[in-house]
């Protein structure tokens, strides 16, 4: 089977959610090509996401990215845009009750990073659609890094509350240890 048909056919059934047996209709497969079309892409998707997917960590880059927010929107200093979303799934087997949701659907809790130009930076889509985001937020991963100070002078923008409380004492501990240090402060801004 053509590579533009199996990938065809996994894209519909991605942005669709649509059964399989409906999106085989559509391109002239049946279900259990259009199964094995999602397997196949979805394995080439995961392989390649780590050279596509990546927070910059190099100086250019993050002054780029903080010029194009700044272009945008004349907000200074920020270095990525931060949510969550919840992507609906089928109810699993097995810990079913942490998968649902406080609107009751079965769904994964996904955070996602991007740029100014909506390219993903960072995406962490391993928890139960019952985490809330500030727990995905303190999970490890990018919050350590920006602890760390391995990413310094910049802001990620988001419109929830990440652990609001500390996430202040994050920014006033950091500031104060930055005087001292050098001028550089390394938080999230919660608005």
């Amino acid at each position: 089977m053509p590579v533009e048909t199996q990938l065809l056919a996994a894209l519909e059934f991605y942005a669709t959610g649509s059964f399989q047996w409906v999106v085989g209709q559509n391109c002239g497969l049946a279900q259990s090509s259009v199964s094995h079309c999602i397997s196949k892409v979805t394995e080439a998707l995961v392989k390649h996401a780590p050279d596509y997917i990546a927070y910059p960590t190099d100086a250019a880059t993050l002054w780029a990215t903080k010029h194009a927010f700044h272009q945008v929107a004349r907000f200074p200093n920020v270095v990525g845009a931060i949510d969550c979303t919840h992507v609906v799934i089928k109810a699993p087997m097995v810990n079913e009750e942490a998968y649902v949701n406080r609107k009751g659907a079965h769904t994964i809790n996904v955070q996602a990073v991007c740029d100014a130009d909506m390219k993903l930076l960072d995406v962490v889509a391993k928890w139960p659609g019952s985490s809330h985001d500030s727990f995905i937020w303190r999970s490890p991963g990018l919050r350590d890094a920006f602890s760390s100070g391995l990413l310094q002078g910049g802001w990620l923008l988001s419109n929830y509350k990440l652990a609001f409380s500390y996430l202040v004492y994050l920014c006033i501990s950091q500031f104060l240890s930055s005087i001292f240090i050098k001028f550089s402060v390394s938080a999230v801004l919660v608005f």
